[in-house]
């Protein structure tokens, strides 16, 4: 950061690009709205602190390079709030609006609101930690990401993810993981439907997984003491090595490796349309 800055305190700006290009800036206490509605208002800022600040213009931080915001809200109307943005930091934030990040990199997010349908799309190196985040679309065709114990409400999360690490955390989700590639899950909970099919390389340890049609299609599918509820027709041409605690209600035509077990409900063998040599061992 440099030592010569500028501070910008409690005005309130609604012209478009009110403070474009601004430099080694500390922007607090100020509002981000009004009559002319303008766009862009820090976009190809270097530099900048953003505090105690509210936004409610669109486009407000793109290609924003070196930035922390923190203790800042941007409301509904903030569509598409940062894009194209390099090395932040956003903490103690609210964030909404559709699209709020996008083709990022380098982003950290500590202790957080969020409420944005599309949210992280086709960024690398964010991290999103102590937060709780509602998202539609969360982090579609993202690499390098890393969840810690966040509350996730969402529904077809992690699309086409490369690298993804989530530790006590808990997903309330649809489709998530479908074709990712490289996901570790630990000690969280992960609640959905149709769980990962398509993944490359998906780790689960010590988690919880719950809902119908979980881990089809999966190739180098590993599960390290876990639990499944609810969790019929599991497996259905997966290549798995899976240790599960406690009952599996049914797996279907496992493809390749093994499934050990306490109980299941339902083995089911039957029209495979590939050869299908996965075990399926109960404990004794």
């Amino acid at each position: 950061m440099n030592s010569q800055r500028t501070e910008i305190r409690g005005q309130q700006f609604d012209e478009e690009r009110a403070l474009y290009n601004a430099k080694h800036t500390d922007v607090a206490e100020c509002i981000f709205a009004g009559p002319a509605d303008g766009e862009s208002v820090l976009k190809e800022a270097r530099d900048i602190r953003v505090t105690d600040t509210k936004f409610s213009l669109r486009y407000p931080l793109w290609h924003v390079q070196g930035f922390e915001m923190e203790r800042s809200a941007m409301d509904e109307l903030t569509r598409a709030a940062i894009w194209y943005a390099r090395d932040g930091v956003i903490r103690n934030c609210e964030l909404g609006g559709i699209k709020a990040v996008r083709e990022c990199e380098n982003i950290a997010i500590e202790n957080c609101r969020i409420n944005s349908p599309e949210f992280g799309w086709k960024s690398s190196g964010i991290s999103l930690k102590d937060s709780e985040i509602t998202a539609e679309y969360l982090f579609l065709d993202c690499r390098d990401i890393t969840l810690k114990n966040v509350h996730m409400h969402g529904k077809y999360s992690f699309q086409y993810v490369e690298n993804l690490l989530i530790e006590d955390s808990i997903l309330d989700t649809k489709d998530a993981f479908w074709h990712s590639k490289n996901v570790t899950v630990r000690n969280s909970t992960v609640k959905g439907e149709y769980l990962a099919w398509f993944s490359d390389g998906l780790t689960l340890e010590n988690c919880r997984i719950i809902g119908t049609q979980p881990l089809c299609y999966c190739r180098n599918l590993k599960l390290v003491n876990c639990t499944m509820e609810e969790t019929d027709l599991s497996f259905e041409y997966s290549d798995v090595d899976a240790d599960v605690k406690g009952h599996i209600l049914s797996v279907k035509n496992p493809r390749s490796g093994r499934i050990v077990c306490d109980s299941v409900g339902e083995i089911i063998r039957e029209n495979p349309v590939m050869e299908c040599t996965g075990e399926v061992i109960v404990r004794k």
